[in-house]
Order: C-alpha cells, then sequence, then structure tokens
C-alpha cells in the first residue's frame, strides 16, 4: 500500500536532500542483487533518518536490522565527530556487502557491525544510546523495545519501521491469521500506552513510529 500519491512522492523527493553517491549505488545494487529490496530505506526515509541523527546530535546509535547498509549510512551521516553506530543483523550473508559500502561510504571507522541476534547482542552493548532504530523481524519489536529502553538516555528517541504493514493493521482478517501484522499491532497499542515515552505514529513510507524516552 502506498501512503501518497507517487506524484506527490517524486515532487517530494525531488525537493529533499539528494542521497549520495555510495547511497545511490548501494540502492541499485540491493534492487538488482538482493532479495526482498523493497525492505531497503528508500531516498526519504533515509534523509529523515539521517535528518533525526543530525537533529539530536547523536553520539551512539543502535540500529536493529543492518539488511544491506543503507539506513546505517543515513543514520552515521550525522553522527557527531567521535560518534558510534552499533549495528546488528541476523543474516550473516548480509555483512560483507553492507561492510564494503560503509568503507566506500568512508564510515568504518564509526559504524560497528554485530552478527547474531539482537536480543543475545543488547545486553553486552556498554552504550547510553541517543538514538535506536528498529527495523528487524516484526515479531520481536516488543522485545526489542523493552531491551533498549533501559539503554536509552532520558530525552533519546527509538523509531521502529514498518508499523503500518502495508495497511494490514487495520485488516481484521490479517490480524486473526497473520503473525506480524498482530505484532506489530500489539507493539502500537503498547508503546502508545507506555507513560515511559511519547509516542507519534508517521504515515511515512509504511509507518514509523517515533518515540521519546520520558
Amino acid at each position: 500500500m502506498e501512503f501518497i500519491d507517487k506524484n506527490l512522492n517524486d515532487y517530494a523527493e525531488n525537493h529533499s536532500q539528494e542521497a549520495s553517491d555510495v547511497l545511490k549505488e548501494l540502492h541499485r545494487y540491493t534492487y538488482a542483487k538482493v532479495l526482498t529490496p523493497r525492505m531497503l530505506s528508500g531516498h526519504l526515509q533515509g534523509r529523515f533518518l539521517s535528518f533525526i541523527s543530525q537533529f539530536i546530535q547523536a553520539n551512539n546509535i543502535l540500529e536493529i536490522g543492518t539488511y544491506t547498509g543503507y539506513s546505517a549510512i543515513c543514520l552515521a551521516e550525522g553522527l557527531e565527530k567521535d560518534g558510534q553506530l552499533h549495528t546488528i543483523e541476523i543474516n550473516k550473508e548480509l555483512q560483507e556487502q553492507a561492510l564494503t559500502y560503509f568503507e566506500k561510504a568512508q564510515l568504518n571507522n564509526k559504524i560497528h557491525m554485530h552478527i547474531g541476534h539482537a536480543l543475545d547482542i543488547i545486553p553486552n552493548l556498554d552504550c547510553t544510546f541517543d538514538l535506536v532504530f528498529i527495523d528487524a523481524d516484526k515479531e520481536n519489536y516488543a522485545h526489542y523495545y523493552e531491551a533498549v529502553l533501559p539503554k536509552l538516555r532520558k530525552g533519546g528517541v527509538i523509531i521502529a519501521d514498518n508499523v503500518l504493514w502495508s495497511g494490514k493493521v487495520l485488516d481484521q482478517n490479517q490480524l486473526d491469521k497473520d503473525i506480524e501484522t498482530k505484532a506489530l499491532d500489539a507493539f502500537n497499542k503498547k508503546v502508545h500506552q507506555d507513560n515511559r515515552v511519547q509516542n507519534l505514529l508517521l504515515p511515512v513510507r509504511d509507518g514509523l513510529m517515533l518515540l521519546i524516552k520520558n
């Protein structure tokens, strides 16, 4: 499901900061060589992630779900001079390509890639994060949220991707039979009712849930 007319989306992209040549190359590579390229953050979402990272002057960022590395590069663009980004990916087959593009973007000294299950890795990260981006298996969104919240500074931001799930969160049939749709709906309701955070659900691309820790 598209949440905005394609012509309006194109207009928005044409009037937003252009992506770097490395990001354009990575976008082409992902769509040509990698399964389910729709998982890639697009131009507008990538600029949004970079904008938020710069806006909050992030020193430490955590990303759950690296995929081919597009969103990690966008997030890392906004890091402070000595800032660091930790990104976690469960699929080892994606590691080599992501690392290649981190180097091409000259961000390999700022981005640390971890391979494995995020719920095993997060407890061992000795960081207080300013920004967390969740874009991994939807069934575990609520678990990732609980794992990262204690490591997020007061006033820190969590962004969760795909929370509208192509509109399936409005489809009772999908809610009844699809585990991912059910999990995302439960996550949206959970954080909306959680007084530890402030929340805003934006209908950008496939839905972004923004959370600020109180």
